[in-house]
């Protein structure tokens, strides 16, 4: 007689599939909850994602929390590594290059192609995130300016309707927010308001354009926008040098 051995990879996925803690809601809200807590920069570039904890906390058992991992990693937003915990994106000297580099090309080809291909479904839906980051700003909640500075983007290369660039998309603004948690925090110069404010009304600026379907404008407006971010970004990497007088 032949004695058939217990399959445990067989049996765990089996669980997986019935398992009754792996609702959508809970899922969903660990999902929402880590990639918040990830560009928030609550978990650090690098740090350790612990899934024993956040199984408990969000009464999930492991196997959807490690399939969360997966999804979250081929995005960008963690590390995965074989025999080794999952870690945040990390943020280096090279990665910062990448992301400056790239940022200019992403941005301005899922705009112009937003204003090809956008519906007043589409133009409904960036104004009712612009509202909420206007709220954010009148609130100066940094947290939530950044996030729907975040979905604004996110939304537009969504009507940009391209398979290609949306993971870059996607990659880029995972940076893009955390840098914009960082230095908005600390701001360098006194006219940070003021170009704050200017980065709300090049938003409805940008809205404009999509909705009119005028490529052009849509282009030069997210390249002033843009460079409105660079500059904050560096000043911030790159603040002024402290001057120490050499005598008294």
């Amino acid at each position: 007689m032949t004695v058939n051995k217990p399959n445990k990879q067989a049996d765990a996925r089996a669980k997986e599939q019935v398992d009754p803690s792996a609702s959508p809601d809970r899922k969903t809200l660990l999902e929402e909850t880590l990639r918040r807590r990830i560009i928030s920069m609550e978990l650090p570039p690098g740090g350790v994602i612990d899934e024993l904890s956040l199984s408990k906390e969000f009464g999930l058992s492991r196997p959807p929390v490690r399939e969360l991992m997966r999804e979250l990693a081929a995005e960008g937003y963690i590390e995965l590594e074989a025999n080794r915990p999952a870690r945040v994106s990390s943020m280096n000297y090279q990665s910062m290059r990448s992301f400056f580099q790239a940022a200019p090309l992403i941005y301005i080809a899922t705009t112009q192609l937003a204003a090809t291909h956008a519906t007043p479904a589409d133009i409904e839906n960036l104004q009712a995130i612009q509202s909420n980051f206007k709220d954010a700003m009148e609130r100066d909640d940094t947290i939530e300016r950044v996030h729907y500075n975040d979905l604004f983007h996110f939304e537009i290369g969504k009507i940009a309707r391209n398979a290609y660039l949306m993971p870059s998309l996607r990659r880029l603004l995972i940076d893009h927010a955390r840098l914009g948690n960082t230095f908005y925090r600390s701001p360098t110069t006194d006219d940070m308001k003021s170009d704050m404010e200017k980065a709300v009304q090049q938003h409805d600026q940008i809205i404009n354009a999509i909705a009119n379907h005028d490529a052009d404008a849509a282009a030069e407006l997210i390249r002033e926008h843009w460079e409105l971010s660079r500059r904050r970004m560096a000043e911030y990497v790159m603040p002024d040098g402290v001057e120490i007088p050499l005598s008294f």
